[in-house]
């Protein structure tokens, strides 16, 4: 692990990023005395104390398994307790490989709340999820809708379940702060909202260890994720600065690489908590002045630099969506033009623009010349106009799939890459649809 602590140190200090600092390898490493990490989908960090092992986080079910076995091969002591720093299902999902150890499961009381939505929306969730990674309904016992766009999905009931129902629940719950006492040691656990309302951090005073779970991901915070529930980037900088307060040396994130020195740490937790602070300052500025989300998106934005750096870098998710989060949390879903308070359905829109245009082909031309002069943003309006006009149009489709396809490559975070990748392959199906039926 040291040598990890040192390419962290490096690539901090540098600003240079040359090594992946989110990586997938299902190798645990030793932090520090009694202190390790298994890199993974999601990180679990294991304390080896005198009553058995404090795990935080379990990794996602894809790969609870391969974190447990790496767990065995460093210490043969049992799981005593198994920390939950929120309920998101590659931090909870792998706890059924954690079982046989009988363990205290520790967390939020809005982890069950969780669990139970998780249950009540499970194909919603499924839908989402392929989709954030580009996935295509095939894929998921999904298939082409019938409805009126024509680029609708359904699922299948069979379908499998998203989070497993042999996930571990939370028996130990609390609502603001809680310490567990394990082996003599005490562990703070503390209750923020960030990324989602069931999070939490936690301390470790007599390591100086600091468990941040999700707040920080050496990538710009997931404070606006598209498709996803309210996130709340006012109290997630203000959990950032709880934990500079505390004075931690050891940071060890659920995403990315773990960091080591006090200045180094209250330095990165520094960056994060002012941008999101920034954001919010420079968006509500902006709404309390009366102008338009339209305004608002295309007006503020972060600075290179800041997104320079290298655990600030939006690959994940991007200011752009974080600011469409700030304003869903302080003015709702309408985005301030009239006719979209209660709009016309997209496909008689597009019908009528179509026609005025002289059909659905002209208006996929001036999508694919928008695209050629580089205004992709202008290309994908015109080529959904187009494939809502013609839902069941070959060519047509082929055209949108084919500008979506170049958005994808031309967009930095992975979520907007998903999406538009989705988007391609929502209309590559539709082609291939077709052709079989004239087949």
């Amino acid at each position: 692990m040291a040598d990890l602590l040192a390419l962290s140190s490096q690539i901090i200090d540098s600003g240079l990023t040359d090594q992946p600092v989110n990586r997938v390898t299902n190798e645990l490493s030793e932090v520090a005395g009694d202190i390790a990490m298994v890199e993974s989908f999601s990180h679990c960090v294991a304390v080896r104390t005198d009553d058995g092992l404090v795990c935080f986080d379990s990794s996602g079910v894809g790969t609870g398994q391969a974190v447990r076995q790496s767990l065995r091969g460093w210490s043969d002591q049992r799981v005593s307790h198994l920390v939950y720093t929120h309920g998101h299902a590659d931090h909870v999902g792998g706890s059924m490989f954690f079982a046989d150890d009988s363990p205290v499961v520790v967390g939020h009381e809005n982890v069950a709340h969780r669990l139970d939505r998780y249950d009540f929306t499970n194909n919603w969730n499924l839908i989402i999820n392929a989709r954030q990674f580009g996935g295509v309904p095939g894929e998921l016992n999904l298939s082409v809708g019938d409805g009126a766009s024509g680029m609708g999905v359904q699922v299948n009931p069979n379908a499998r379940k998203f989070l497993p129902s042999s996930t571990l629940r939370p028996s130990d719950t609390f609502a603001t702060s809680h310490t567990l006492q394990v082996g003599g040691e005490a562990m703070e656990l503390h209750h923020a909202r960030g990324e989602t309302d069931d999070h939490l951090w936690a301390w470790l005073p007599e390591r100086k260890a600091l468990m941040t779970g999700d707040f920080l991901i050496w990538n710009f915070p997931n404070a606006g994720n598209p498709q996803k529930v309210q996130r709340y980037p006012i109290e997630w900088a203000a959990a950032l600065r709880a934990m500079i307060a505390v004075g931690p040396e050891l940071l060890l994130p659920a995403h990315g690489l773990p960091i080591e020195g006090k200045a180094r740490i209250a330095r990165v937790l520094d960056d994060v908590a002012t941008a999101l602070e920034n954001l919010v300052a420079d968006v509500v500025a902006m709404m309390n002045t009366g102008e338009t989300l339209d305004t608002i998106i295309h007006t503020v934005k972060v600075p290179a630099e800041t997104l320079a750096k290298p655990y600030l870098r939006p690959l994940y998710d991007e200011p752009e969506f974080v600011v469409r989060g700030i304003w869903r949390q302080f003015g709702g879903w309408w985005d301030g033009a009239a006719s979209r308070l209660k709009p016309s359905p997209d496909a008689h829109l597009a019908s009528t623009l179509a026609d005025l245009a002289g059909g659905a082909d002209a208006v996929l031309r001036r999508a694919e010349q928008a695209a050629s002069d580089g205004d992709l943003r202008l290309a994908c309006h015109l080529a959904d106009l187009a494939g809502w006009a013609s839902p069941d149009d070959p060519a047509i489709h082929a055209g949108r799939s084919a500008i979506y396809i170049a958005r994808r490559k031309a967009e930095p975070s992975l979520m907007a890459k998903g999406i538009f990748a989705a988007a391609a392959k929502e209309s590559q199906l539709i082609v291939e649809r077709e052709s079989l039926t004239n087949d």
